[in-house]
């Protein structure tokens, strides 16, 4: 797809120069990346396995489904910290086992792993932000971020409604989206399979049986707060997890490359994958402990076959190329790229 790009012999001196750099000045020491992976793993996991086991052990309602909504933040944060990465083949060096990893933390949080993942790297990877090439423009008729698409009269309290919109967001993914992008044409898919369908069917009846049925069945609780704290987890989940998705492209200053009749791109790869993307504290290494370098987003386009553990280093050499170029990366902190995505929604409340 990359053809689809105009050529720029600047920018693809560039692209040369950032390779160049950061193979000569990033420190890979395999047995230290190891040893970050298993200890990222044992925190990640433990917190997720014991706060699951505790849905069994609480007696009280409201700890519950206060457990339930902790539970769902941490396996969140399992499946950002790992998933991503399997998705890429950033931890193994054999695809199926990066593949066979990345579909059990999936099925963790309910989304279905193969549709996502190929939409994500055929898709989004190669033309983030940009209309029919980036299958994650495709999004809810309630929120407008791309200019000149249609707008709707109810887009312009979309800044205030948007919140409370992104709270369902997860359980429309899970109950509602993967389901119609089962069952109808999908650009990004390819042919799907007796063995994709199959997978689809494990995944959900796994993800029921876990988050519902089991603790319905030997938990202390009704089935009444068992389902409330279920609908809670997704509520509170949901909104963390569009806000930081959001935040990685649609901010103030991320732009939306446009193609002509023929389909051409007005921009080069790297400019599209640069000022498309949007940072939060990339330098920070708790931060990417947090978020699994979704933080270090402009790395990540850049750098997709590296893990995300590497990202804030690669980020800092990025930095230092683009600012010789006269390039500035959008970037924003958590909080900042939160209030520049209302504004952007805002700004895109209004008439084009």
């Amino acid at each position: 797809m990359k053809d689809k790009y105009i050529q720029v012999a600047a920018d693809s001196q560039l692209l040369k120069a950032i390779y160049e750099r950061v193979d000569e000045e990033l420190i890979v020491d395999k047995e230290v990346f190891m040893w970050h992976i298993i200890f990222k793993f044992l925190v990640y996991f433990s917190l997720t396995a014991l706060l699951y086991l505790a849905l069994y052990k609480i007696t009280s309602p409201f700890g519950f489904m206060g457990c339930f909504v902790c539970y769902g933040f941490v396996s969140l944060l399992f499946a950002f910290n790992f998933s991503h990465d399997f998705s890429h083949n950033t931890i193994f060096k054999s695809k199926r086992l990066n593949h066979i990893c990345f579909v059990a933390i999936y099925t963790v949080v309910g989304a279905h792993a193969e549709a996502w993942k190929l939409r994500h790297v055929n898709s989004h990877h190669y033309a983030p932000n940009v209309v029919d090439y980036d299958s994650d423009l495709k999004i809810s008729k309630l929120i407008r971020v791309v200019p000149n698409s249609k707008y709707y009269w109810f887009h312009r309290f979309q800044h205030l409604y948007a919140p409370l919109a992104y709270t369902t967001y997860s359980l429309f993914w899970i109950f509602v989206k993967d389901f119609v992008i089962l069952f109808s044409k999908d650009d990004y898919a390819g042919k799907k399979t007796f063995k994709y369908y199959c997978s689809f069917v494990v995944q959900k009846m796994s993800y029921i049986t876990l988050l519902l049925v089991l603790p319905m069945c030997f938990s202390a609780q009704s089935w009444q707060i068992v389902l409330l704290g279920f609908l809670l987890m997704h509520l509170t989940q949901s909104l963390f997890l569009l806000f930081t998705f959001f935040m990685t492209h649609h901010v103030e200053a991320t732009q939306y490359p446009v193609t002509n009749k023929d389909g051409y791109i007005n921009t080069s790869w790297l400019m599209n994958q640069i000022k498309s993307s949007n940072d939060m504290h990339p330098f920070s290494r708790t931060a990417n402990f947090i978020l699994g370098g979704f933080n270090n987003h402009i790395a990540h386009h850049l750098f997709p076959h590296y893990h995300h553990a590497f990202y804030p280093e690669i980020s800092q050499i990025l930095y230092r190329i683009l600012q010789e170029h006269g390039i500035k990366p959008n970037a924003t902190s958590y909080w900042g790229g939160i209030q520049s995505h209302l504004r952007l929604l805002k700004k895109m409340g209004t008439v084009a």
